[in-house]
């Protein structure tokens, strides 16, 4: 077991931030998350979560898949207070870490996404899981490439994938074959990998952004859905003042979206 203090890591909020599709709510107070092959249990307790876990695997994954030696209280006191929407939103989004995800699990999950809403994705994802990926006892892994490219598109369109389905088996195909080596886009700059990621049928600038955030932790990518437009076009006249969270820019637009779809009366738009 691992405890971890709840300052600053909220486990609920992450689950509910969009960016993630496999960390699950299991009860009250209980979550089970899964990463690729792996997968463990998160129990709150008055100020803290105890992760079913080693300190060898704590330390050797999880501390680092949860962001946790980030310092995300100084990414807040970097908004403008001027800004009181964003100060609102960055206040209410405290403990929402950026995890450190798979960039091959992230490709396919975000080209599944497009126009589903999220309960639809992880419905989507879990029917993949279950039956392309390995059996880890309560849960599955995220399917391999070869394992995708196996399935075929008809495979792929009976986890209700629709025309998806076809662009996840051509990125399987190109991540099999070699012609997309997602480890290699580590060593491209911030402009390079997402442009390189739309070269995949199927990923345009809002999925690739998606990728660049979540699967290769570029803090400064700021996706835009359409929840982060309609908060860009009615509360800052259509333009966010990106240069000043340079670097860090994504860490606002979780603040962001996790506060407009929050439905609170503060943040009606």
């Amino acid at each position: 077991m691992v405890v971890v203090s709840k300052e600053e890591f909220d486990i609920g909020k992450i689950a509910d931030s969009g960016q993630c599709f496999r960390l699950k709510r299991l009860e009250e107070g209980c979550f089970r998350a899964v990463a690729g092959n792996r997968w463990t249990e998160l129990r709150e307790r008055a100020d803290t979560w105890v992760l079913d876990c080693s300190e060898e695997e704590f330390d050797g994954f999880w501390r680092d898949y949860f962001d946790l030696n980030t310092d995300y209280a100084a990414f807040r006191a970097a908004v403008s207070q001027k800004d009181a929407y964003l100060t609102a939103a960055a206040a209410y989004g405290t403990g929402i870490r950026i995890l450190r995800q798979d960039p091959w699990e992230m490709l396919i999950t975000f080209i599944i996404s497009q126009r589903k809403n999220i309960p639809a994705i992880r419905a989507c994802v879990e029917t993949l899981c279950r039956r392309y990926g390995e059996n880890l006892g309560p849960e599955y892994g995220f399917p391999s490439a070869a394992a995708l490219a196996a399935a075929g598109e008809d495979g792929l369109r009976a986890c209700a994938l629709g025309y998806r389905a076809g662009y996840v088996l051509a990125a399987a195909q190109m991540a099999e074959n070699g012609t997309l080596n997602l480890a290699a886009l580590t060593e491209l700059d911030d402009e390079a990998l997402p442009e390189t990621l739309m070269t995949v049928p199927g990923v345009g600038v809002k999925v690739a952004s998606c990728v660049a955030l979540f699967g290769y932790h570029r803090i400064a990518a700021f996706p835009r859905d359409v929840w982060i437009n309609r908060v860009v076009r009615e509360r800052y006249r259509g333009r966010f003042p990106l240069y000043r969270y340079k670097g860090f820019a994504g860490v606002m637009q979780q603040y962001l979206f996790y506060y407009a779809r929050s439905g609170e009366p503060c943040a009606a738009i």
